[in-house]
């Protein structure tokens, strides 16, 4: 008898651990890392036409496979899903990404980082900030807020691979360097 009850014991403690490493959440991190890669991709398929790097064809081909991820991850976007559904969106972004770069041929002349490299180095510093709990919660979703805000803007702009104008690109600058600016005044605190 002690040893039935015992053994229920268990298998109901061992459904309970199960079932809680497989719950349905939000994941915030996954999708603005997702949008980081999308931004990424974006900024270097528009490049590559742009530098003649990639043909048309090929940059819509890749621009067709990033709507298609696009539209995936608006489905998951601020809803309880399971985790490896965002890992299986990200593998996806990771092999476009990769074929892009392979498409593209190496370029030997040196440019300032462009805003998807900009927006990736800002949401590191606010990730950084927020592990080494440099500011408050207030600071900190407020600097989310802004880096979410430009990061949306500049996929909206770019979006079926169109290239930013020169006032589209010098708005989201000025926007990075505010962010940035902040994020710096905070470090020297």
């Amino acid at each position: 008898m002690k040893r039935s009850v015992l053994l229920t014991i268990l298998v109901m403690l061992a459904l309970a651990l199960s079932s809680g490493c497989a719950t349905m959440k939000t994941w915030p991190d996954y999708e603005r890392s997702a949008e980081n890669k999308m931004v990424v991709i974006q900024e270097n398929i528009g490049d590559g036409l742009k530098t003649g790097a990639l043909t048309p064809d090929q940059a819509q081909r890749f621009l067709t496979t990033l709507k298609g991820i696009r539209t995936d991850y608006e489905a998951l976007r601020n809803k309880s899903v399971y985790r490896e559904e965002w890992d299986n969106l990200h593998k996806r972004l990771d092999v476009l990404g990769e074929d892009v770069r392979k498409a593209q041929t190496l370029s030997t002349r040196i440019e300032a980082p462009g805003s998807s490299e900009r927006i990736v180095a800002l949401q590191g510093k606010i990730d950084d900030g927020r592990i080494n709990r440099r500011w408050s919660s207030t600071d900190e979703q407020g600097f989310q807020s802004r880096l979410d805000s430009i990061r949306r803007d500049y996929l909206r702009m770019t979006e079926g691979g169109r290239s930013t104008t020169y006032q589209e690109r010098d708005d989201i600058a000025r926007k990075l360097d505010s962010l940035e600016t902040d994020l710096n005044r905070y470090r020297s605190r």
